[in-house]
């Protein structure tokens, strides 16, 4: 049965906070976000953000660098990745095809296109870049833009990790595992020591997330200080975050992975944002 359309109510108090003693400003409030899949979001608030590899590391690849101070509108983005139970109702409601691996079948968790109850709370994959766009497109929202995603993990101050510089360990993030099946996959939102500065779940670890940008290994060096939406061409989009077989290396912020838009594997998935409505007079 279609959903009906609804508000998600991303909340949150502007107050200031800090984090490995610096402070992070978090606005917190009352936005409507018109979607059709009620996924809790989160608000990020306008301002700027350093993106890519930290000024003092060392071990970043080409791809991410420079440093450089990116400013962002405030955006809202989903709280947790998204789900097989979102996906289900967008499936039933447009009649799009089911989450499948195109080459291997022991890699897919929907059985005969149907979705077991006990994947609902895992994070959907085996979902290219097309199936993450339309998704986000019939919820009334959109894939976010690299640098929206990279703030969104990492607030401002320039951390390594969404929860800080702490070495990752599986109290923060599932990560490290070989293929098990669903057992391999965690249920969203269960790392509370994960989350960003703004609150925001899975951002390293469990599975890759498609991001709207189109992949180019030198486009920081000549990107937009404001609001940067990528090439405008390419052949690759990029994924963020890191997925469940991933080693702590590559754990990081500011990772970035070419992959072609029409790949579907077991550890890429997607979350969505939406651009805030303006504020009346």
């Amino acid at each position: 049965m279609m959903m009906k359309r609804i508000l998600a109510i991303a909340t949150c108090v502007l107050m200031g906070i800090s984090v490995n003693g610096a402070a992070i400003e978090q606005v917190h409030a009352d936005v409507a976000v018109s979607s059709k899949d009620g996924a809790p979001m989160v608000v990020i608030p306008a301002g700027p953000f350093f993106m890519g590899v930290p000024k003092w590391a060392r071990d970043g690849g080409l791809d991410e660098y420079p440093n450089h101070e990116v400013e962002l509108d405030a955006f809202a983005i989903d709280t947790y990745e998204v789900t097989n139970g979102l996906y289900l109702e967008f499936i039933r409601s447009t009649g799009h095809r089911t989450p499948s691996h195109p080459t291997d079948s022991s890699k897919n968790l929907w059985q005969g296109g149907l979705m077991p109850e006990s994947i609902a709370s895992l994070p959907v994959v085996n979902v290219d870049w097309f199936d993450a766009d339309t998704y986000c497109r019939w919820a009334g929202k959109r894939l976010p833009s690299e640098a929206e995603w990279e703030k969104a993990a990492r607030g401002t101050d320039d951390r390594r990790f969404p929860w800080g510089d702490v070495e990752p360990t599986h109290k923060h993030l599932n990560f490290n595992q070989s293929w098990q099946g669903e057992k391999t996959l965690v249920p969203v939102g269960i790392y509370e020591k994960g989350k960003s500065p703004y609150g925001v779940y899975d951002m390293a670890g469990n599975v890759w997330e498609w991001v709207a940008d189109w992949y180019d290994a030198t486009y920081y060096s000549r990107s937009p200080s404001r609001n940067p939406q990528g090439p405008s061409t390419g052949t690759r989009r990029v994924i963020r975050s890191s997925g469940w077989q991933v080693e702590t290396p590559q754990v990081r912020i500011f990772t970035r992975v070419a992959s072609d838009p029409l790949d579907r594997n077991h550890s890429t998935g997607f979350r969505c944002a939406a651009t805030l409505p303006t504020p009346t007079p």
